[in-house]
């Protein structure tokens, strides 16, 4: 299963997400979505499973919730926009971790690419594909799914295609 992770647009479709997406089976957003107009444009490309982040004032937001649980093919996930520190995270994550921790959480707000497992859970936080910010990279993921195995592989947005961003994280689940 092939899933495009994304957070932070902050009102900014890069042109080059749905590319980059083709093919997935699913896209999380995991808040600061800002236009409604993004959820549409995505849903255009795969199914969309979308949190509300702190910035998702408009009303169209009113319905989304803050946490989605998801089953990835066999992996179950938790998505929420400001999770905090891994080891300490905020509410509303804070007791769905701890009454049934899922395989993997899938966060935002930080605008920090990357993934670390912590215990038996993979975090992964896509990072900002919105506006540049500070001197952090504008990124995007594709998380693969092969049963209880799963790899992210992360993609730098920018002028022309999106190029690999790192070393691709695998875990066995």
């Amino acid at each position: 299963m092939r899933v495009g992770l994304l957070s932070d647009t902050h009102g900014l479709l890069d042109p080059a997400l749905p590319a980059l997406f083709r093919g997935c089976a699913l896209l999380v957003h995991a808040g600061d979505v800002v236009r409604p107009e993004i959820l549409d444009a995505l849903a255009e490309v795969a199914p969309v499973a979308a949190v509300r982040g702190n910035n998702d004032r408009d009303p169209a937001f009113d319905a989304l919730p803050e946490t989605v649980r998801l089953a990835l093919g066999a992996l179950r996930a938790l998505v929420v926009h400001d999770l905090g520190p891994r080891d300490r995270p905020r509410p509303p994550a804070r007791p769905l971790l701890a009454r049934d921790p899922p395989e993997l959480v899938i966060h935002g707000h930080s605008h920090r690419p990357g993934a670390a497992r912590l215990g038996p859970t993979l975090y992964v936080n896509p990072g900002s594909a919105g506006p540049r910010r500070f001197r952090l990279p504008r990124t995007a993921a594709i998380l693969t799914v092969r049963g209880r195995h799963a790899q992210v592989a992360f993609f730098e947005l920018g002028a022309g295609r999106p190029r690999p961003f790192g070393a691709p994280v695998d875990a066995a689940l």
